[in-house]
């Protein structure tokens, strides 16, 4: 069955805020291989202009992926997360994501399509800070494989 169209545009309230630890941002620096000083050094990082390490671009993902949950979990949308992959992840920064940042994030259905029997879902994520500044944009694509024989 095709998601509804009329969510497209709802927007689900912004996440308790998450604290980003230093070793977070070293543990997932390792994790995908990224020896950029400035994510493991202190001191490396204030070089470059930062006032603490800063992480990995595609770090936000844990977050906003996260708060994506509300959308995915909304009974009245009618997911069928057992059938979802992951179909396309973007981001546009405004400031990269420091240690210590509180972050919270909202999240909005951009889109909803289908196509040969399989629903897209295109959800923006917008990442502020614990001030309110705009952090970063986080764009998820969720595809919903067609039930077998549909």
């Amino acid at each position: 069955m095709a998601l509804d169209q009329s969510f497209v545009g709802r927007t689900y309230p912004p996440t308790e805020p998450y604290e980003v630890g230093r070793e977070k941002i070293r543990e997932f620096a390792e994790a995908v291989g990224d020896t950029n000083p400035a994510y493991t050094d202190p001191e490396a990082a204030k070089a470059f202009g930062h006032p603490d390490v800063i992480a990995p671009p595609t770090f936000v993902f844990a977050i906003s992926f996260k708060a994506a949950g509300q959308v995915v979990e909304d009974p009245q949308l009618g997911l069928d997360y057992s059938r979802v992959v992951h179909g396309d992840q973007k981001f546009a920064y405004t400031r990269p994501v420091r240690a210590g940042d509180r972050l919270s994030v909202t999240s909005t259905i951009e889109a909803i399509k289908s196509l040969a029997g399989n629903d897209i879902l295109d959800i923006r994520g917008e990442v502020h800070d614990e001030a309110g500044e705009h952090v970063v944009t986080a764009w998820t694509k969720l595809v919903a494989r067609a039930a077998e024989g549909a």
